[in-house]
C-alpha cells in the first residue's frame, strides 16, 4: 500500500486521480463498439452517395484490426499481413465463383483460408526475431502473390478474379448498386470482429501474449511457451485478415493482386501507426483518417496523394506518437491536472 502511494506521490498524482485512470480507461473501452455503431450509421444517413467508400474503410479498418493483434499485442514485427488478407480475399472469390454464394459461408471461406496461411507460415517464421523476421515476412507475401499470379485459370493472374456475385444475405437482402446492404454487412462484420478481438486481448490468453511482448524470458520461466503463444496469435489475426479479405471480396465483387501485394501490408502498418498500435479502436481511427485523406486529396491531385499522406504521418508520429487515439490519454491527464 505505502509502495503505491508512494509511486502515486512521485508521478504528481493523487491515489485518487491514480484509482480513477484505470476506471475512466475501462468506461473508454467499453464504450467503443457503442460509439462505432453509432458513428457508422450516422455515416450511412450522412453520406449516401458514398457508401463504396465507407464500405472499404470498414473491410479494410478489421484488416488492420488483424496487424494490431500480431504487432500491437504480440510485438510480432510484420509486413506480410497481406498474404493472410489476400489469400482469404481469394479463397472466398474462387469459392462465390464455382461452389457457393452464401456470403456468411464465404466469409467462413475467408477465415479458413487466412487462418491456415498464417498457422503454416507464422510455425516456419516465427523462430526469428527483428529484421529476419520482418524480411521473412515480406518473402511470404511476395510468395503468395506469385502463387496467385501463377495459378491464373483460378485467380485470373494479373486480370484479377470477377464474376464474384452473392447471394442475398440471409436470403432477404440483396447486394443492390447503391451499396446499402454491403456497407451495412461491413459495419456489422466489423463490430463483431472488434467485440472479439477486444474479448481476445483482455482473456488469459491474450495477457500471456502482452506478457511475451514485454517479457518473453519470464514468461518461458512461468512455464509458458513463448513461441507457441505468438504462432497462435498469428494464425488468430490470420483468420480476422481473412474475414476483411473475403468481405472486401463479397462487397466489391472483385479480387486483384494488389490485395496480396507488399504495398498493401505496408499501408496497413502506416494506418495502425496513425492511429495508435495496441488499441484496438486505433486500428479503426487510422484507417478512417487514411482512407479519407487518400480518398480527398486524390481527388485534388491524383498524382502526389501519398505527399499529404507522407506529412500527415510526420506530424502524427512527432506530435502524437502514441497515435490518433492517444488523444484520450492527454484528455484524461489534462483532467487529473
Amino acid at each position: 500500500m505505502g509502495g503505491s502511494h508512494t509511486g502515486a506521490v512521485a508521478t504528481g498524482q493523487t491515489p485518487q486521480a491514480s484509482a480513477r485512470e484505470p476506471r475512466f480507461r475501462r468506461a473508454l473501452g467499453g464504450a467503443a463498439v457503442p460509439l462505432l455503431a453509432a458513428a457508422g450509421l450516422a455515416a450511412f444517413w450522412l453520406f449516401p452517395n458514398d457508401l463504396g467508400l465507407m464500405t472499404r474503410i470498414a473491410a479494410t479498418a478489421l484488416y488492420v484490426l488483424s496487424l494490431d493483434l500480431v504487432l500491437g499485442f504480440g510485438g510480432i514485427a510484420t509486413l506480410g499481413q497481406a498474404a493472410m488478407f489476400g489469400s482469404g480475399a481469394y479463397a472466398a472469390g474462387i469459392a462465390a465463383v464455382h461452389l457457393v454464394s452464401d456470403p456468411l459461408v464465404l466469409l467462413a471461406v475467408g477465415a479458413l483460408a487466412g487462418g491456415l496461411v498464417a498457422l503454416v507460415t507464422g510455425a516456419l517464421i516465427l523462430h526469428a526475431r527483428g529484421l529476419t523476421l520482418l524480411m521473412l515476412t515480406i518473402a511470404v507475401v511476395q510468395i503468395v502473390q506469385e502463387v496467385v499470379n501463377k495459378a491464373r485459370d483460378l485467380t485470373g493472374g494479373s486480370d484479377g478474379l470477377s464474376g464474384i456475385e452473392p447471394s442475398p444475405l440471409f436470403g432477404l437482402f440483396r447486394f443492390d448498386m447503391f451499396g446499402r446492404t454491403s456497407y451495412l454487412f461491413a459495419l456489422a462484420v466489423l463490430l463483431v470482429g472488434f467485440l472479439v478481438a477486444r474479448r481476445i486481448v483482455r482473456s488469459p490468453f491474450g495477457l500471456a501474449c502482452r506478457g511475451v511482448k514485454e517479457d518473453p524470458l519470464r514468461i518461458a520461466a512461468l512455464g509458458g511457451s513463448p513461441r507457441r503463444y505468438l504462432v497462435t496469435l498469428y494464425a488468430i489475426a490470420g483468420v480476422f485478415a481473412g474475414v476483411a479479405g473475403a468481405l472486401t471480396a463479397v462487397t466489391s465483387g472483385i479480387v486483384g493482386l494488389d490485395s496480396v501485394s507488399f504495398s498493401w501490408s505496408a499501408e496497413a502498418l502506416v494506418m495502425l501507426v496513425l492511429g495508435g498500435a495496441g488499441r484496438l479502436v486505433g486500428a479503426v481511427i487510422g484507417t478512417v483518417a487514411f482512407m479519407t485523406i487518400h480518398h480527398v486529396m486524390a481527388a485534388i491531385d491524383p498524382f502526389h496523394w501519398m505527399l499529404f499522406i507522407g506529412l500527415f504521418l510526420m506530424g502524427t508520429v512527432l506530435f502524437l506518437p502514441g497515435g490518433i487515439a492517444s488523444l484520450a490519454d492527454r484528455f484524461i491527464k489534462g483532467n487529473r491536472e
